[in-house]
């Protein structure tokens, strides 16, 4: 095998331009793609430098049904702060919690979606 990495998560949403807001005003993501496509619009975001980017798939592009992605991880280097932001913009946080490979607490997006964020414990 000679795999180097995943190029793309597809994410589904009800609607692109609210759950664009929310990844690039809420979590800081960058936009690496928006084109008009005949299957529809072809929207991807990502952290700054990321090799995976996210593809928030919107209706006609797949079939996926918005709301039912689970465990997504984003790592960070602080946790806490990113809770404390993601409170602050009105999303609902659980946790974060001590685990045995770092600390980590969980969020939806608007349609949902699960995320996790994690601040890797030092030798995970």
């Amino acid at each position: 095998m000679t795999i180097t990495h995943a190029s793309f998560v597809t994410v589904p949403v009800a609607d692109q331009d609210r759950a664009l807001r929310f990844y690039t005003d809420v979590l800081g993501f960058e936009v690496t793609a928006d084109l008009d496509t005949p299957q529809g619009r072809w929207l991807q975001v990502a952290p700054e430098g990321a090799q995976t980017v996210f593809t928030l798939s919107g209706a006609g592009m797949g079939g996926f049904t918005p709301g039912e992605t689970r465990g997504i991880m984003l790592v960070t280097t602080d946790v806490d702060a990113d809770c404390s932001r993601l409170a602050a913009a009105g999303v609902g946080v659980e946790g974060p919690d001590d685990l045995p490979w770092g600390r980590m607490a969980a969020f939806r997006d608007p349609d949902g979606n699960g995320l996790m964020l994690l601040t890797e414990k030092e030798g995970f």
